[in-house]
């Protein structure tokens, strides 16, 4: 109503009544009685009614305002709603490519500690006269010293924050 929506925008400028009287050439109370529903404004005093709150005419004769805010609040909390789901969406995502990346190097590093366990070591039965298999030799050896050293530890913690993230999943 306009009535309202008159009272609704001066008050949201910060004007009293007689400062919008002043701002708009007319008396106190011919603005007292808009409000009030008791008279309306002409056609070219609503279009400066319009330029002074900046809203348009027929925003101004349409809906209440404060109901428009109202709806505009019910859209906004509508579309929040669905960027959270959103967001969830893509943890869950997330989280499952975190929790399928660490299950395989998990399956890599027990496949590959049996590997290497199943070989036993050929390089131990290799001729080191030739430098290039010295090389290869002694390579091969550090990488399965220090794969066996570290291997197990590494599988126990993958498999740990595997554990952890599975629990927190399903609760």
């Amino acid at each position: 109503m306009l009535k309202d929506n008159l009272k609704t925008l001066r008050k949201n400028k910060g004007l009293s009544q007689e400062e919008l009287s002043i701002k708009l050439n007319v008396v106190r109370q011919t603005v007292s009685k808009w409000e009030s529903g008791l008279s309306v404004p002409d056609a070219e005093m609503l279009i400066t009614i319009s330029e002074i709150f900046e809203t348009p005419v027929n925003e101004i004769l349409g809906e209440n305002i404060e109901e428009k805010e109202k709806n505009d609040l019910k859209v906004i909390s509508e579309k929040l709603e669905v960027i959270n789901e959103q967001l969830s969406m893509h943890q869950k995502q997330k989280r499952k490519r975190i929790i399928s990346f660490l299950l395989i190097v998990d399956i890599c590093l027990i496949l590959l500690f049996i590997l290497l366990a199943g070989l036993r070591s050929p390089y131990l039965s290799w001729d080191f006269s030739n430098p290039e298999w010295a090389v290869i030799g002694t390579i091969w050896h550090i990488f399965e010293w220090v794969f066996f050293k570290v291997a197990p530890l590494m599988i126990i913690v993958i498999t740990l924050i595997l554990g952890i993230m599975l629990i927190k999943r399903n609760k």
